[in-house]
């Protein structure tokens, strides 16, 4: 793969956030990803840096939801999703820490997620999810979520909007900039395909080039098949002219064509890489819903083996594990 375009590293001069630009150098010799596959202490000691998983959920036992933090109805969970579990699948993995998304399963209400945040300072960090109110109640509560609870970055789930709105309504715009502001990164959800919202992400990175973008679980692009797929893929590789937007390489089940270890995707994460720089991709697990698919340990080995086959170099593997996140969220797991 000689003559693959590499980033180069840069500070971007109004958010001081990593970004990337391109030069073209012989590609790196192959590591031994699989090496660092390993769980445990052991897959700990592969890495020099923490190992960070940017996307997960956590939400309440039965017992616990009973008693201080119930469900929203219609969204109990059917999976075991407690804080608990979370950490025994961690240790077991050789995961250092996390960033926890508010689930639907607990809708509006962060009393769960925060008391965990509190519990485990160093171990969480949180991502609220945006209430897209029409009398504009969400934007307050967006402060006090950040300024008061701690959390440090907020979802948009546009499913969530006023029946028939967009996210680049008045509401959506006032969140989107107060996020900014805060210096909160925006996290989009785009369950139902990319080529739905992508209009409205840029009107968004266009206007307030100062919120930090994150787009969850490759924005559920999957290996295209048709040409209708290439061109929602090419969309998410033209995001990358917003120095403001990052990717998650998460819930990899969601969006391979294949069985673990979703070895599909190394193309797409070749050319990721080629368009955002390992600097703005990071590795992320969608637990507990990746549990039963190939197991939370099974999801931080399959980045590491497709990960060698684009092939990307150690160094290059510990942004996308861990780094990227980390300068996203300073001070957040020390």
């Amino acid at each position: 793969m000689a003559g693959r375009v590499r980033p180069f590293l840069t500070i971007h001069p109004h958010t001081s956030l990593p970004v990337v630009t391109t030069v073209h150098q012989k590609s790196p010799l192959k590591p031994s990803a699989a090496k660092m596959a390993t769980g445990g202490t052991e897959g700990r000691a592969s890495f020099s840096t923490k190992v960070i998983d940017s996307h997960l959920h956590v939400w309440a036992s039965p017992a616990e939801a009973e008693e201080k933090y119930p469900y929203f109805p219609g969204q109990e969970p059917t999976l075991p999703g407690d804080v608990d579990f979370l950490l025994q699948c961690m240790d077991e993995a050789g995961v250092d820490g996390a960033l926890i998304v508010q689930p639907i399963n607990h809708k509006f209400d962060h009393s769960l997620v925060t008391s965990i945040l509190k519990k485990y300072p160093t171990k969480f960090a949180g991502c609220c999810l945006a209430n897209a109110a029409e009398d504009g109640s969400g934007i307050e509560k967006l402060e006090q979520l950040v300024l008061k609870d701690g959390f440090r970055a907020v979802r948009f789930n546009p499913y969530l909007w006023p029946s028939g709105q967009k996210m680049t309504n008045e509401v959506g715009k006032a969140l989107f900039s107060k996020a900014g502001e805060l210096g909160v990164p925006v996290g989009f959800m785009c369950m139902k395909g990319l080529n739905l919202h992508i209009s409205e992400i840029e009107e968004l990175c266009k206007e307030f080039p100062s919120t930090v973008v994150l787009l969850d679980h490759l924005a559920f692009c999957k290996p295209p098949l048709n040409d209708e797929d290439s061109r929602t893929f090419s969309e998410l590789l033209r995001l990358s002219r917003y120095p403001q937007v990052y990717v998650k390489l998460s819930a990899l089940f969601r969006v391979s064509r294949m069985p673990f270890p979703y070895l599909d995707l190394s193309d797409l994460l070749s050319k990721l890489i080629t368009h955002y720089g390992v600097n703005r991709i990071m590795w992320g697990s969608d637990f507990p819903f990746v549990v039963p698919e190939c197991g939370y340990k099974g999801a931080k080995d399959a980045l590491s083996l497709i990960a060698e086959q684009v092939p990307v170099a150690s160094s290059e593997l510990e942004w996308l594990m861990g780094r990227t996140v980390g300068k996203l969220f300073p001070n957040c797991w020390v």
